[in-house]
């Protein structure tokens, strides 16, 4: 039987959700609201001259071969960093579990990136792979390997995917380390008994007791994905060259701070917002179903 919490006045459970109430009202709501209103007016860049457009923003956003083509850039990106942030994750989640000495080190050690501010993040990867100075161009291009990102679209796009990836590899190796650490031993020797070979027991026992972690990360390396890349995108090409990679966040802040076209970067955002609730909604629906909660 649970136990029911009551509070002794009515108004202090009001009290105590007030500040993160006020939290998103302020940094969520009233920003989302002020999009969706400048969604629906043309404005020059003073703010002198404003008028009602209605749907005419969003009709123009996606008249415009330039998003159309930052929408599909943004959706393969998206993928490759969520990949490519939880394999190398869960690999070393299972490296982490298995230590016993030093795991507290280990595991501190690989936490540092996450704490990395993204810019940061960026100007490191750029350095490193900087076609003049960097030291791992410098290994490309002593294998051959003509690399030079701030030329080539494909080696621009290369370089973000990595470096997004990177600053998200210690979020989820925390969350699969969790996941694994809970996870009862007794399972595993039982396998273990029986016959099972590690890797046997790592796909029928671990990963499908890990599906709640790995379709949670998998949700969240999406959204990171598609808004929380900004400052490495803005750090390392600026959207270039030529626009290579120049996705749907980036798009919105050109528009908006360079180009000074708030109705349409406004008209950007509402999308990008739809986009990611409604991808949201189908990984609920359909990727959900292959969950297994404990």
């Amino acid at each position: 039987m649970q136990r029911r919490v009551v509070f002794p006045q009515r108004a202090l459970p009001w009290l105590l959700l007030a500040p993160q109430i006020a939290v998103t009202l302020v940094f969520f709501y009233w920003p989302g609201g002020q999009a969706l209103y400048m969604s629906v007016l043309q404005q020059d860049a003073f703010g002198a001259s404003v008028q009602f457009v209605g749907l005419e923003n969003f009709a123009a956003v996606f008249a415009d071969d330039g998003y159309v083509n930052a929408l599909w850039r943004t959706l393969g990106f998206s993928l490759a960093v969520t990949l490519l942030a939880m394999v190398p994750a869960l690999l070393l989640a299972v490296m982490a579990d298995r230590v016993v000495r030093g795991a507290t080190a280990y595991t501190t050690a690989m936490l540092v990136p996450y704490a990395i501010a993204p810019a940061v993040a960026g100007v490191l990867w750029l350095f490193m792979l900087n076609p003049s100075i960097g030291v791992l161009a410098w290994w490309l291009k002593a294998l051959g390997v003509d690399w030079n990102p701030t030329l080539d679209g494909s080696d621009a796009m290369v370089l973000v995917i990595f470096a997004s990836a990177w600053k998200q590899v210690a979020y989820n190796f925390l969350f699969f380390l969790a996941g694994l650490q809970s996870i009862p031993r007794s399972l595993l020797e039982a396998a273990a008994i029986d016959g099972a070979r590690p890797m046997r027991r790592f796909w029928t026992i671990v990963f499908p007791l890990l599906s709640p972690t790995t379709f949670f990360l998998l949700t969240v390396g999406l959204v990171y994905a598609f808004f929380d890349t900004f400052g490495i995108i803005s750090a390392i090409t600026q959207g270039g060259p030529a626009g290579a990679t120049e996705t749907l966040v980036y798009k919105v802040y050109k528009d908006g701070v360079h180009a000074l076209d708030f109705g349409s970067s406004a008209a950007q955002s509402v999308v990008l917002m739809v986009i990611v609730v409604g991808l949201t909604v189908l990984q609920f629906r359909f990727v959900e179903r292959r969950v297994h909660y404990g």
